[in-house]
């Protein structure tokens, strides 16, 4: 991975864990905690690809396993957010477009069920048991629920700043900025809103309102 990509994914990380385990895991929520470090990890792994989100959910991961108030065995959590994160890096469009917010609210969703799954499952495989205690269908079902409720406005944030950061060619003039970037469909999508759009038409004002200032310069010296 390069620096800037090390360096914002590092922050972003270390700011939602700080997040989700002083003020989520607080709120003593029914159910599942808000995953506020996984749906980083989406946001992340729909910019990056797979292999980028592999490596950020591992990452990630493995800080979550090591900082407290942590109680199972490190490298549980890493495991199944390099895996997580691997999976949704999958889905990246080729072209840096989503037309709709239905394709990354699915990935959400099966990424909260897969996440809660795997984790239980290797805690099974290890002897822990407090998902039966708990209740599997309980803890799926608010996952889910929390995590959906949550990822309108963390995850198009996220992608932005990844976008940004990268210095992304569709953040450029030329063919292919003409289309939006995936948080901004994400964002326009349901809202009528053309971030996109809004952006070019404010180049092309600009171009035009620079070509006429141009020419009324060189009017006046001709004269």
């Amino acid at each position: 991975m390069r620096f800037n990509r090390i360096l914002l994914s590092s922050a972003l990380v270390v700011v939602a864990l700080v997040l989700q385990v002083s003020v989520l895991a607080r709120l003593h929520l029914p159910g599942a905690v808000p995953d506020l470090l996984l749906l980083t990890v989406l946001g992340l792994a729909l910019v990056y690809g797979h292999v980028g989100g592999a490596l950020v959910g591992f990452g990630a991961g493995l800080l979550a396993d090591l900082a407290p108030p942590a109680d199972h065995a490190a490298g549980r959590y890493a495991l199944v957010l390099c895996v997580v994160g691997y999976l949704a890096g999958l889905v990246k469009p080729e072209n840096g477009r989503l037309k709709s917010a239905t394709a990354p609210l699915a990935v959400v969703a099966a990424a909260a069920i897969g996440t809660t799954l795997l984790y239980a499952g290797v805690g099974a495989l290890v002897g822990d048991t407090a998902a039966r205690h708990v209740g599997l269908g309980s803890l799926l079902f608010t996952a889910v629920l929390y995590d959906l409720l949550l990822a309108p406005f963390v995850v198009p944030g996220i992608m932005a700043l990844a976008r940004r950061a990268e210095n992304d060619p569709l953040a450029e003039t030329g063919p292919a900025a003409q289309g939006t970037d995936i948080s901004a469909g994400w964002l326009a999508s349901g809202t009528g809103l053309r971030i996109g759009g809004q952006r070019s038409g404010l180049r092309v004002k600009v171009a035009r309102a620079r070509t006429a200032r141009a020419g009324r310069i060189k009017g006046v010296k001709r004269l």
